[in-house]
């Protein structure tokens, strides 16, 4: 069991500058572990429960070269505000935010337009493409599988740090949003792979070979991919 610590004071400093350190206390540690969260860019001291957060902090600021490297080698993030640009189903789109222009968000080619507060853009896109993520993954989803003699429960998203999705032997596939960010052909691989687990909820040569009979072609290289762009994605923030 481990426990997260937001603390104002949980920081390292990195050139001088303090850097948020998220600590967690966990009854398995038995020593302290800094890793780093490559989803959110943020810097992580595991600890034993009954360890001394101070030490434990010191310890941290001895390994400041090590975390600078670390942190440089993850993708800046990217607010979803005016101008900025992001891949939706695998073409770079910009968005374009207009005074006086209504506030319904228009995909038009390669902008997304939007009127509006300034002030909520990037929370309004982050929304839509949470919309757009449900719609075409519940589509493409319940498509493939009454295409396939499947039966599906319900179909979710949500924003997972460490998977694509997942499915339940109930019936229920849960899919991160940010499938909508890649190409067609990889988030369909993604699919068939979940409908896949309604048949074998393991990853043994049968599951493997019903995911490539529900895709209707090798999914490797969506899968790889994945595998190779996928932490990029988390980098576009609301």
């Amino acid at each position: 069991m481990s426990t997260g610590i937001s603390d104002p004071d949980a920081a390292i400093l990195i050139d001088g500058v303090p850097t948020p350190v998220r600590v967690r206390r966990s009854a398995r540690a038995r020593a302290y572990r800094l890793t780093i969260d490559g989803t959110r860019g943020e810097v992580r001291l595991s600890m034993p429960v009954r360890a001394n957060l101070k030490r434990a902090l010191g310890w941290a600021q001895d390994h400041e070269g090590w975390v600078r490297q670390q942190l440089a080698r993850q993708p800046m993030l990217t607010p979803l505000t005016d101008g900025a640009v992001f891949p939706l189903e695998g073409r770079e789109v910009r968005i374009c935010w207009e005074a006086g222009a209504s506030r319904t968000i228009r995909l038009e080619g390669d902008r997304l337009l939007l009127g509006g507060a300034a002030e909520s853009v990037s929370a309004r896109v982050l929304r839509w493409l949470v919309r757009r993520a449900k719609a075409v993954l519940e589509t493409e989803t319940q498509e493939l599988a009454r295409d396939h003699g499947l039966i599906v429960a319900s179909v979710g998203v949500g924003d997972p740090r460490s998977r694509w999705g997942s499915c339940t032997a109930s019936g229920a596939i849960r899919y991160s949003w940010r499938l909508i960010l890649c190409p067609p052909e990889v988030r369909r691989a993604t699919v068939a792979h979940e409908l896949a687990h309604l048949l074998h909820m393991d990853h043994s040569p049968a599951f493997h070979a019903a995911h490539a009979r529900i895709y209707g072609a090798d999914p490797k290289p969506g899968r790889a991919w994945l595998r190779a762009h996928g932490t990029g994605l988390h980098r576009y923030t609301g």
